[in-house]
């Protein structure tokens, strides 16, 4: 490095010290009590110090710009409504030393056998109530106590496989364990996106490998759960609650990234003590459920009856020992906050050694000089609800935080405390250390609490070597939590030489075959054939709707007859013509995207990014249209609708181009051969009649996007025979009906259970029986009532489909 380096290295980390100011007798990450700036950070302070505003920004937007790509997003919830929200990403990294690595690992490792042996005992003898470690009330009153399940041995020998830990810094500088994530615990997957666009904001740490990878974490932990099973008792999948849960993205994100199976409750059936998955090939065992959900929802059956997201049976079938949970059943017992009074005894009763990383302080008010305790040291606690699992700073509802009720409850805090007494603990009130953060101009110090993530391996327990930490909107440690405006930050851990650098691409195993990619949920069939049908829909549609409004272009009266026609056509398909962008459109559109939601696992991030693109399109034309003082011509509008449909063309052409021909392709083909069958055989009902106003024919070339073709082929004015021919009966013309009847025949032939010994389905046989009946029909025996026949068989080739494959 030159002198002149050295010296611009110096008057940047100098800069950085004299500008940024950690809150007094509060630890701060970049900064030891000293004031001088901690070793781990030197390096990436001095290289950032050095970058302009510009470069700074440019990195920043290199970031964002991936994670919108990707279509990383959290779900906001906000007075019973929810929607997606852009993922919060914290610029600046958290950096941790391997000093600080080893202690973190040493202390988590211990608490992770700790928590098991507490588990194995809550739902195994019991010593921890019987010896006084835990009081019986208590453990009873918890609702995460699963009393069905007591006696149950996982079949994995472990009740615990994965699992996080909310740790912080204190004031003294010692790492606190804030909260244990057993139940379900989210994050992880998104610890992989924000490592790809921090990859992508500061490439240099990661060429020069000083920032140990994430990879080999995921791999350990895949093969653990590999195995759990083998071939004869099924694989592995990941149940989530569904799309509307605030993780869904991580959990399809997750699915596709190990290469599991993503299910819902509804995906799954117990028979005769076995867990089968509904699919296209008909029931399929699995072995392993990694659980997303929490236990109580897991199974209407035996634990919440109100439950529409679990299966029936699930736990009858843990207790025959066919199903390994992942994590087992129960085990969001240990995240109830009241447990954290208690932790600490029970480690130095079970393994004769205190706690390696203590947790935050904690008192249960069941007992009476702990509720005293509490009652005199209102003013340095958090008193909140004992039997809640959300973490102190995640904490809504009645609770006293510094002597003061939170919200606007008035009664004496000490009568509170006394009549409430076993629901309420007090904590130590949380005042976590600071990290750099930027606010948009510079690096401020704002609150942050580390996530660390533990796998249960073959090896033993292995933390993600970094990854995930929660960031404050500002210095306030209760504003840490993303649905109260924080943010998240990738942690890094410098290491020289660096940890695991293995990449989650790696082969799991030399591989004799490639893997079948045929087993497909039935609900993912279904949603990937209606994502079909409702793109081929609203494309539909779409050319409807431009070919009324050139008309109307060139006759404002509106009263033209074939124009009245189209708009007659567009009613009864529940589309409003005064609209410039219907609402039906976009309720098309919407419905399309519902559909993709539900298959994320099984959709490519372009393919999705090009639908929601599509859709916000459409509606800011419509928002824009709502909004004009004047109403657009109709050339204007023809126009803007063309966009849409070159919008939708391509995303049809991409998902033609680079989705692997696998059953769900299949059965998303068949939507949208259905479909578009469907709409031809409407299409020359109504404008290739007889009795069809003037210009029909033109009209049905138009739609048909056919027109080059006719003019080449057959070098007359249109009639009703080379309209028939050219777009019902040629078997070369993709907008022809026999085209899409071969299609369909040539995609159900390859369907599971489509020809069972020699006995077709029956839907098959539907498709067989109307392609036949097309393709024997000539121009001038194929007229109107044979085509709205051909339509209505179409849509019990549907009804048949359905029955067979979805139901």
């Amino acid at each position: 490095m030159s002198t002149h380096e050295k010296s611009e290295r110096r008057g940047g980390l100098a800069a950085f010290i004299r500008d940024y100011r950690p809150t007094a007798n509060t630890a701060d990450e970049l900064l030891d009590p000293a004031g001088q700036m901690r070793p781990a950070w030197r390096d990436f302070i001095g290289q950032f110090g050095r970058l302009s505003s510009m470069d700074i920004e440019r990195r920043f937007h290199r970031a964002e710009q991936y994670l919108h790509d990707a279509g990383v997003y959290y779900r906001e919830y906000d007075h019973g409504f929810s929607r997606e929200r852009a993922w919060p990403l914290s610029h600046i990294p958290v950096l941790l030393s391997e000093e600080d690595w080893t202690s973190i690992s040493e202390a988590l490792v211990q608490r992770a056998d700790l928590l098991e042996s507490i588990l194995a005992d809550l739902y195994g003898p019991n010593h921890l109530v019987a010896d006084g470690h835990l009081p019986a009330a208590l453990v009873a009153s918890m609702p995460e106590w699963l009393r069905p399940m007591v006696g149950v041995e996982p079949r994995s020998g472990h009740f615990l496989h994965f699992i996080a830990f909310e740790i912080g810094r204190g004031p003294d500088g010692r790492w606190w364990v804030l909260g244990d994530r057993t139940q379900a615990p989210t994050g992880a997957g998104f610890s992989v996106e924000n490592r790809v666009a921090m990859s992508r904001m500061f490439p240099e740490y990661f060429a020069d490998k000083t920032v140990a990878k994430i990879g080999g974490f995921f791999a350990d932990f895949r093969a653990a759960l590999e195995s759990l099973s083998d071939e004869t008792e099924g694989g592995v999948g990941v149940l989530t609650p569904g799309m509307l849960n605030q993780g869904y993205f991580e959990h399809a994100y997750i699915a596709r990234y190990l290469g599991f199976m993503l299910l819902e409750g509804e995906d799954l059936v117990v028979r005769d003590g076995r867990v089968m998955v509904r699919t296209v090939n008909g029931l399929q065992p699995i072995s392993v459920i990694w659980r997303r959900i929490d236990s109580a929802w897991a199974d209407p059956l035996e634990l919440n009856e109100a439950s529409r997201l679990g299966t029936p049976g699930l736990a009858g079938a843990i207790r025959q020992g066919s199903l390994t949970m992942v994590n087992a059943l129960g085990s969001g017992v240990l995240e109830t906050r009241a447990m954290l009074a208690f932790i600490p005894r029970i480690c130095q009763a079970l393994t004769g050694e205190p706690l390696k990383m203590p947790n935050i302080a904690t008192w249960w008010c069941g007992q009476g000089a702990e509720r005293s305790h509490v009652q005199s040291n209102t003013d340095r606690m958090m008193i909140a609800p004992a039997l809640a699992t959300r973490l102190p700073f995640d904490t809504d509802g009645k609770t006293v935080l510094g002597g003061k009720f939170r919200g606007s409850a008035k009664e004496s805090i000490s009568d509170w405390i006394e009549n409430e007494a076993g629901n309420l603990v007090g904590q130590e009130a949380v005042r976590l250390s600071t990290t750099p953060a930027w606010d948009g101009e510079k690096l401020v110090p704002r609150p942050m609490s580390l996530r660390i993530f533990a796998a249960r391996t073959s090896k033993g327990w292995a933390l993600m070597p970094g990854g995930y930490a929660r960031i404050g909107r500002n210095q306030e440690s209760t504003a840490i939590s993303l649905q109260k405006g924080g943010s998240v930050a990738d942690v890094w851990l410098l290491s020289d030489p660096p940890g695991s650098q293995t990449a989650i691409a790696e082969a799991r195993s030399a591989l004799g075959t490639r893997p079948d990619l045929s087993l497909l949920p039935s609900r993912a069939a279904d949603n990937l054939y209606w994502l079909g049908r409702y793109v081929e829909r609203a494309e539909g549609t779409m050319r409807m709707l431009r070919a009324y409004h050139v008309r109307l272009a060139e006759n404002a009266a509106a009263d033209m007859p074939l124009q009245h026609e189209i708009g007659k056509a567009l009613t009864i398909g529940g589309v409003d013509v005064s609209q410039p962008v219907p609402l039906a459109l976009t309720d098309m559109l919407d419905a399309a995207v519902q559909s993709a939601a539900q298959v994320r696992d099984r959709f490519s991030v372009d393919g999705w990014l090009a639908l929601k693109d599509l859709q916000a399109a459409a509606m800011l034309l419509a928002e824009n249209h709502r909004s004009d003082e004047e109403p657009r011509s109709g050339d204007d509008i023809a126009r803007e609708i063309s966009g849409l449909l070159r919008q939708i063309t391509g995303f049809s052409g991409l998902v033609q181009d680079n989705m692997y021909r696998f059953t769900g392709w299949r059965f998303l083909s068949i939507g949208r051969a259905l479909e578009r069958a469907m709409d031809i055989c409407a299409m020359l009902a109504r404008f290739a009649d007889h009795s069809a106003p003037e210009g029909g024919l033109d009209l049905a070339v138009e739609l048909g996007d056919s027109g080059i073709t006719h003019r080449r082929r057959y070098t007359i004015a249109t009639n009703r025979q080379t309209v028939i021919d050219l777009l019902a009966l040629d078997g070369r013309n993709p907008r022809a009906l026999l085209y899409q009847l071969n299609r369909m025949r040539t995609l159900c032939e390859r369907l599971p259970g489509a020809d069972v010994h020699g006995r077709l389905a029956d839907f098959y046989r539907a498709v067989i029986r109307v392609q036949t009946d097309i393709e024997l029909q000539r121009p001038h025996t194929l007229d109107t009532q044979a085509l709205w026949k051909t339509r209505g068989e179409l849509m019990e080739v549907s009804n048949l489909l359905t029955q067979h494959y979805f139901r």
